[in-house]
């Protein structure tokens, strides 16, 4: 499989030849895996390398695993994951194993390519490898206080490190902001979202408030945002199937509004499949509980099919790197934070993968979005009587620095 890169790719990548450590910001949808992947490439047509590539969950590490090697060949570039989840490849969390499989790779003249979680990345530190190369994938994760110490350690050893987020973070009171250029170096790249939705990267998200006159509190909460979700799905008028990610308030009020209401009949009603996912309960399909390998290769294959209708529910597994293709709506029942807010609207705002070969092909202009099959991504936000009307407007305002001004959401470390 290939891909061709569009201008502010190549822009990134030839940032990254140019530095040997920065930043590059690219709004959610933008391809920065992409980048990653062509610039480990690059290094790999060198000569052997060792590449680390770290992620904030094991579910992406695994998927950035996937993605690479669909374009790196493995007779040459040996695969460790380093953390505790399942894997097909070689995996170990242990520091003296890692630097085993490394050097005997790198003895045979071959590469090695570390895939692991900000969690486990001071096992791969301790380890004392060499590194040519580290990805930091949704960086923003890396300024965390149990991560920032081996994230700077990885900054030091590594010959080249490059920090990727579409949502960075500073510090104004220590030295875990991104802001440290010490450790991130410099923003070496910066894409403005309107670039990528003119360009037909992404397309514009459409904030929608959903009124109504429920009350909701505690004891309401669950019932409410069940008869909340059933309404705002009535209320699509789309011509083709719906693919929703709703954002529950907490997981205990996920929880109930699967198990204590009738909210997944009536969404079966409507011909809707429902999935739902939490760390507490595990990962389910229309009832069937299912290993998490299992579930998202389920949603990835009905994201891409244009005939299945489902709702997925998640407290925030899925709010951050984690690619469901096709997904349509997302429904927001609670109140985000800013980087929570813009990796939730990266979910829905990808390009149909019709648009993007009409695109392709030149049947369709980039950015002329009354061409497209889908125009826009959908965010409802739901207003009650008594509570909402402060996340619509703060949404809003997200919406516009992002899309509109091209600003890029920051966000204070506490």
């Amino acid at each position: 499989m290939t891909f061709t890169l569009r201008p502010h790719q190549q822009r990134s990548l030839d940032a990254m030849a140019r530095h040997s450590k920065g930043q590059v910001i690219v709004p959610t949808g933008g391809g920065k895996t992409f980048i990653m992947i062509r610039h480990a490439l690059r290094l790999l047509a060198d000569g052997p390398q060792t590449i680390v590539v770290v992620a904030p969950r094991i579910l992406l590490a695994n998927q950035l695993c996937e993605e690479f090697m669909q374009q790196i060949d493995s007779t040459y570039a040996h695969v460790c994951h380093v953390h505790s989840g399942e894997t097909d490849h070689f995996s170990t969390t242990k520091s003296d194993k890692i630097a085993l499989f490394n050097n005997t790779a790198r003895a045979a003249d071959e590469s090695c390519i570390i895939f692991t979680t900000y969690h486990s990345l001071s096992r791969v530190i301790d380890s004392g490898i060499d590194i040519d190369c580290a990805y930091f994938d949704e960086a923003h994760n890396s300024v965390t206080r149990n991560f920032f110490v081996p994230v700077a350690a990885c900054s030091e050893v590594s010959a080249r490190t490059y920090f990727f987020t579409a949502t960075p973070r500073f510090s104004r009171r220590h030295d875990r902001g991104m802001n440290n250029t010490k450790v991130y170096g410099q923003v070496i790249e910066n894409v403005p979202a309107p670039e990528l939705i003119n360009n037909g990267s992404i397309i514009p998200p459409k904030v929608v408030a959903f009124e109504t006159d429920a009350v909701r509190n505690k004891v309401t909460a669950p019932q409410v945002d069940a008869d909340t979700v059933v309404s705002i799905i009535d209320s699509l008028k789309e011509d083709h199937s719906a693919k929703i990610l709703v954002a529950a308030p907490t997981t205990k009020i996920m929880w109930r509004m699967l198990s204590q209401s009738d909210l997944i009949a009536r969404l079966k009603e409507r011909d809707y499949h429902v999935l739902h996912i939490t760390s507490k309960h595990g990962a389910y399909i229309d009832d069937q509980k299912v290993n998490r390998e299992h579930f998202f290769k389920t949603l990835t294959e009905w994201g891409k099919d244009d005939s299945k209708k489902f709702v997925v529910f998640h407290y925030s597994i899925l709010s951050e790197g984690i690619n469901v293709p096709g997904l349509t709506h997302t429904i927001l029942l609670r109140n985000l934070n800013i980087v929570e807010m813009a990796q939730t609207i990266g979910r829905v705002i990808r390009v149909d993968k019709q648009d993007a070969k009409a695109i392709a092909s030149g049947s369709i202009v980039p950015g002329k979005f009354a061409m497209y099959r889908k125009p826009c991504g959908f965010v409802s936000v739901p207003v009650h009587s008594n509570h909402g009307q402060q996340t619509i407007g703060r949404l809003q305002r997200v919406v516009d620095a992002i899309f509109v001004d091209g600003v890029p959401p920051l966000s204070l470390v506490s």
